[in-house]
């Protein structure tokens, strides 16, 4: 076969077509999930970070283990600050809302 009577493909990097057959599966959405649930202590810092884990995201709601229920409190007042700044973050609304427990 004549190579030049080929039609030529357009060469696209690895990461571009990673990322399109991602969102086309449905996947991108779950691994930004995941990914709030991973800078979280980059997000809270290392001091609320020691007492309040992320443990996964539902829905949009990140589920957060408090050790106690005075940093429960706490958290809860700084939970729309601590959102936007999740979301900031990953450039999307992610996280709707925050359920501490």
């Amino acid at each position: 076969m004549d190579p030049s009577s080929m039609k030529k493909s357009k060469v696209e990097p690895l990461g571009d077509v990673l990322t399109v057959l991602m969102e086309e599966l449905g996947l991108g959405k779950k691994l930004k999930q995941y990914e709030a649930v991973r800078i979280w202590e980059e997000v809270v810092g290392e001091r609320i970070a020691r007492v309040a884990t992320p443990s996964k995201i539902i829905n949009g709601i990140l589920i957060v283990k408090v050790e106690k229920s005075t940093w429960r409190n706490e958290l809860s007042l700084l939970k729309r600050e601590i959102i936007a700044k999740i979301n900031a973050a990953l450039k999307e609304e992610i996280v709707k809302d925050i359920k501490f427990s």
